[in-house]
């Protein structure tokens, strides 16, 4: 394909695949697309495993690295300890969790019985996050960083192109998309609300040419269009509208080598476009998900707390989400009544467990078919 962004990155085709499982990482970048891994949580430890798998299965080809630097918190060096955190947790909320387990025949004993760190939060401030940014950039596939969260820290930034990589970061609208070109950055992932996990309230099909026409007093920034995107014509309509490419991640979910649970999986591959759900029941902010027991429980009863902020909501949400996981999966029928997971309104188009690599093959077929589609109506 010719595209400058494919000559910078060294790839064949600008599809743009996150996801959290390096054998997707792997499958997309060999297969001539460019994955993104999700480190988001991860320590340098940890990441340099995960890095030198996917090195080590990449074939030399190219992949990026996807973290969460909020830059309202990067510069902010003292951390709020641990018990402060804990007391910031209204016990109102514990109960109201404890009661969506117990109505649904899940045992809570033992549920609040991990405490949180003394370091927690400490990959969201520069002490924390610059060894994870180094760890990545000492690895010379990782070309590119991008920040989910606002605008990437300068720190984030000058790592990033001392080591020769590329900087981006995702936005949700017009405004959000101008602050990151006015820091700079090489790449802008345009999220609209049809994506999976934290996202906007702007259409995709609304917010990519909004953001492109409001980019062009910054020059020729890359934009690539996120959100409800599962398919090569969607890509090229995308394309067609002035994006350098396409960002996916919940088409992943689905495929053979994805870390989705098993339950949650067999969900999405019956799921159609109108079972998911925009909640703060995870994170605090609003994040596209899977639409479960659990997220009607914040949503759809009249007296349930409003969630907490973010990361607080996140603290009293995983121990519960993940224990409806663990027991979902050994078939207990009211935890595969409240399990979820992030995914996108594309979920209805994703109805096959197919591997990441026939992915990226069939995004390329279909999206050659409705580039010669739209050349054959031009013609004429």
């Amino acid at each position: 394909m010719k595209s400058e962004l494919c000559d910078k990155l060294g790839i064949e085709f600008p599809l743009f695949a996150f996801s959290h499982c390096r054998n997707v990482i792997a499958e997309v970048s060999k297969a001539g697309g460019f994955g993104v891994l999700g480190a988001t949580g991860h320590t340098p430890e940890s990441l340099e495993v995960e890095l030198s798998w996917i090195d080590e299965h990449v074939d030399g080809k190219p992949y990026g690295v996807d973290i969460l630097v909020p830059a309202s918190l990067a510069s902010k060096e003292e951390a709020q300890a641990a018990d402060q955190i804990q007391a910031a947790i209204p016990d109102e909320h514990r109960r109201y969790i404890e009661g969506i387990l117990a109505r649904h025949n899940i045992d809570t004993n033992g549920l609040w019985d991990r405490k949180i760190s003394e370091h927690h939060g400490d990959n969201l401030r520069e002490a924390g996050a610059a060894p994870v940014l180094d760890t990545a950039l000492s690895h010379k596939n990782c070309r590119m960083l991008v920040n989910a969260l606002g605008v990437p820290p300068e720190f984030m930034r000058q790592k990033a192109r001392d080591a020769g990589a590329l900087v981006g970061a995702l936005a949700g609208a017009k405004e959000h998309a101008i602050k990151h070109a006015e820091a700079g950055l090489d790449v802008i992932v345009v999220s609209g609300t049809e994506a999976g996990g934290h996202c906007g309230e702007i259409s995709t099909m609304v917010v990519v040419p909004e953001v492109i026409e409001a980019l062009k007093p910054y020059g020729n920034i890359p934009v690539l269009a996120a959100g409800g995107i599962a398919t090569g014509r969607q890509m090229a309509a995308a394309m067609a509208m002035g994006a350098a490419g396409a960002w996916c991640g919940s088409v992943w979910l689905t495929t053979a080598e994805a870390e989705t649970a098993p339950a949650v999986k067999a969900k999405m591959l019956t799921a159609n476009s109108r079972q998911t759900v925009r909640s703060r029941s995870r994170t605090g902010k609003y994040t596209r998900q899977l639409r479960s027991a659990w997220t009607d429980a914040w949503t759809d009863v009249e007296d349930a707390p409003d969630p907490l902020p973010m990361p607080l909501q996140q603290l009293i949400s995983e121990p519960a989400l993940g224990r409806i996981a663990q027991l979902a999966e050994g078939g207990h029928e009211g935890a595969k009544q409240l399990t979820t997971y992030f995914v996108g309104q594309a979920v209805g188009l994703m109805n096959q467990p197919i591997s990441a690599r026939q992915v990226v093959y069939d995004f390329m077929e279909d999206f050659a078919t409705a580039a010669e589609r739209m050349a054959d109506l031009v013609s004429e």
